[in-house]
This record gives C-alpha cells, structure tokens and sequence, in this order.
C-alpha cells in the first residue's frame, strides 16, 4: 500500500473499519472531528482509516499540485474525465480495503465513506471491489465513469447499501450532480438512503446524526 493514513485505533481489535476518503485538496485529518462526533459504541470496537490522497498538479487549479484522488479538467465533472487517475486510485482504495482484510475485519464489516472527490472515489471503488462491503458512503460528491458502471460493478457489491448526501446550497458539485448519481445508482437496483440539507458544499451535525443512524443499522 502506498498512502499514507491516519489512524484512529481502538484499544481492542477492531470489529468494523470506517475508510473515509477526503476531498480535492483536503485531507485526512479533517475528518477526525466527524469520526469522533460518531457514536458507535453499539457496534464495538471501530477503526477508522483516514487516507492521505497523492499529491498532484490540478489542471483546473493551473497545474497546482494539491492532494487529489485524480486530476479535474474543468468543472464540467463528467465531460472529460481523468481515467487513468481514477484507476490508479481505484487500485489504492482497493489496497485499503485489502488491508483492514489482513488485520481480521471481514469485508463486509468495511465500510467505504468519502467527500466530493472522496465521494466519487468511493462509489467507483465500493462498487467495483470483489468482496462484499459493509456500505458506502457518498457525500457531496458524483458518480464518475457513470457510463461503465453497470458493465464494471462487481455482482460481489450488488446489493451493498449506500448513503447519500448532499447539500441544496452546493455550487462546487451542484446537487443534480448527486440526483445524477442517486437515479442512476437506483436504476441498477441499489438501497440507496438519500438525505439532502440546506447547506453547501460541506457538512452538517443533521447529516452526521443521520449518518451515525445509518451505521447503527448496517453493523449491529
């Protein structure tokens, strides 16, 4: 595994991990605050996994080079789309994945969360990878390389519940992005737990309250 994480163990092993991938120019240390506003105590000992994405130049950024799950063309997300970044990305999500695998947390006791570049590296990893997931988390995010995922998922993750958010202010992925992704994602015949809320392109204590329910009901 090449990235680099952060890591909030818990005293004794781990039942269940939460990977949370971050955003375009972010990192995973932004969302320690999240993970200890979460109450999983139902759930036993959880482990969360906070991944540091590679440093890369961004061309919407003029080729500033900022951690990225892949590098961004333009803000028309889907137009054009950095295919090669977004495999090689999936193979490092997938080794996460591997990892908590090699520790003694089954893979269906994993769950997959991440913010808008997270979000969409999530739902291209989560459901692609060839073992049962716990969930997957989508927040703020889109769904990329849409076009192949009916070809690409892996029947392994056909029925893996996802949780969606999004925010109605958001005017760096607009929420049609995430309604995109949602109808598309329930085309295909996943549970999707869609939750919307008046904010923009961030987080809400409402979607953190709702999210933490919904891990509740996925683990226990």
């Amino acid at each position: 595994m090449t990235l680099q994480t952060i890591e909030l163990c818990p005293a004794d092993a781990a039942k269940a991990s939460l990977i949370v991938l971050h955003g375009l120019g972010a990192d995973g240390a932004d969302f320690i605050p999240m993970c200890d506003a979460l109450d999983l105590a139902e759930v036993g000992a959880v482990r969360f996994v906070l991944p540091r994405a590679t440093e890369r130049p961004i061309t919407l950024n003029n080729g500033y080079r900022m951690r990225a799950w892949y590098d961004l063309y333009g803000m028309e997300l889907q137009r054009r789309e950095d295919e090669a970044g977004l495999r090689e990305s999936v193979r490092e999500v997938h080794a996460l994945i591997d990892r908590e695998r090699e520790r003694g947390v089954p893979a269906h006791r994993i769950v997959l969360a991440g913010f808008s570049q997270g979000c969409a590296m999530t739902l291209l990893a989560g459901l692609r990878y060839p073992e049962r997931l716990g969930g997957l988390v989508a927040m703020s995010g889109y769904l990329p390389l849409a076009a192949q995922t009916a070809a690409e998922r892996h029947d392994a993750n056909a029925l893996v519940p996802i949780f969606m958010a999004h925010g109605r202010k958001d005017a760096m992925v607009t929420m049609d992005r995430g309604i995109a992704a949602r109808d598309a994602l329930a085309a295909l015949g996943y549970n999707i737990a869609w939750h919307d809320y008046p904010m923009e392109h961030s987080m809400c204590m409402e979607e953190v309250t709702e999210l933490n329910r919904w891990l509740l009901k996925v683990w226990v």
